[in-house]
């Protein structure tokens, strides 16, 4: 463990800003049973990291597993809208041909996968946060947060997607092919028999600019709404609400950013739909064929489904924190020394009204002798001829 110290220890000597050791690695104490005491998680630590990674994975699974039916109506009218048209004719059409058992169709697939995927969104993006953060120092953290935001949950989603890929493909294909099996333990063995390995990831590049911009969207925005809310909206700070209070406008904020993100992400979801459902299709042939009013099929009940579903996500992940006694940093705060900077009212110094009081004195000093001294000549001049006129 030493070792790991060391290393840390030695990098930032040399310049190279990263989290504390003690952050990273976290060092086993023992006590007795009489006197151990469950000690706070630390934030940054593995152990935070790990926990944040498990509430992702509930929040996602949890979610997508409760919206199953929704999500395979959604599915079938962006592969099939002639047949299935709109929302209530959708799920009149899957219940009278497959029984309202039908509308259960792939729940396994999309609780393992989403689970998957909820543990690399949640648990990665924390981890990029708290490490693009550390690189660019307070002051520039503050300044940038939105540009942290934007990165840290596009390079979780990266992760993330490669985790979903697979049980995505086989709850597609159950979902909208009527010659697919309908269990995962049948429609996992078909696909990799008829397409191998490439057939659980040839939607992965759909995925992923279905699922980046969504997910850059969905914490973006749910980051920066937290922030507005309390800022003008809730009548106390932060630390003087409830709990309940505080989940209320998680739940507010994640609802707002999961509309955005439904509009965003709408024409990449449909191409992923089209591409699981038909083994031959490609994407510049799916769009070629749909165009454009039909990349935008199935958005009613998606703005549904994703505003309900980011908001119940959001909800669970941070009931999950305060279930588990997580640390919950509030909003960001501009710094005080960037406060000072800026010459903001309320700090001990005031930077531009110093600056303001130094001119005068600066531009004194900033004349150059030889002009001092040839006003100090004439001024002399000027008295001497005085004196003289006098004595006259």
């Amino acid at each position: 463990m030493g070792l790991f110290h060391d290393v840390f220890d030695a990098a930032q000597k040399n310049g190279i800003v990263i989290p504390s050791a003690p952050s990273v690695v976290r060092t086993a104490k023992c006590s007795s049973a009489a006197t151990s005491v469950a000690a706070p998680i630390e934030f940054g630590s593995s152990q935070f990291y790990a926990m944040c990674a498990l509430g992702g994975s509930l929040s996602c699974g949890l979610t997508h597993f409760a919206i199953t039916p929704l999500d395979i109506v959604k599915c079938r009218i962006q592969v099939n809208k002639e047949k299935y048209g709109s929302m209530v004719q959708g799920f009149k059409v899957t219940i009278a041909e497959d029984g309202v058992r039908g509308l259960a169709r792939g729940w396994a697939p999309t609780f393992i996968g989403y689970s998957a995927q909820g543990l690399g969104k949640f648990g990665f993006y924390e981890v990029f946060k708290n490490i693009y953060s550390s690189a660019l120092g307070e002051e520039n953290a503050y300044i940038w947060r939105t540009s942290i935001y934007l990165a840290a949950s596009a390079s979780a989603e990266f992760f993330a997607d490669i985790f979903l890929a697979p049980m995505e493909a086989v709850k597609v294909r159950m979902q909208t092919s009527p010659t697919a099996p309908t269990t995962l333990r049948a429609c996992a063995p078909m696909i990799y028999k008829q397409e191998g390995l490439t057939g659980f990831f040839k939607g992965l590049p759909p995925l992923w600019t279905r699922q980046i911009p969504y997910t850059m969207m969905k914490f973006t925005c749910f980051e920066k709404t937290v922030e507005l809310l309390y800022q003008y909206v809730v009548p106390k700070p932060r630390a003087q609400c409830s709990k309940s209070e505080q989940l209320a406008v998680t739940f507010t904020a994640g609802y707002i950013a999961g509309v955005f993100c439904a509009v965003v992400s709408h024409p990449p979801d449909v191409l992923v739909s089209k591409l699981n459902q038909d083994s031959n299709a490609s994407v510049g042939s799916l769009v070629k064929q749909l165009g454009f009013k039909g990349l935008w099929g199935g958005l009613g009940p998606r703005i549904i489904m994703v505003g309900t579903l980011t908001a119940l996500q959001w909800f669970i992940y941070d009931s999950f924190k305060v279930a588990m006694n997580l640390p919950r940093p509030p909003p960001p705060r501009m710094p005080e020394s960037l406060k000072k900077k800026l010459g903001i009212p309320g700090t001990t110094e005031v930077a531009p009204v110093a600056e303001k009081v130094a001119a005068p004195e600066k531009s004194a000093k900033s004349e150059k002798p030889g002009k001092v001294d040839k006003k100090q000549e004439k001024k002399e001049k000027k008295e001497k001829k005085a004196k003289k006129e006098e004595a006259v």
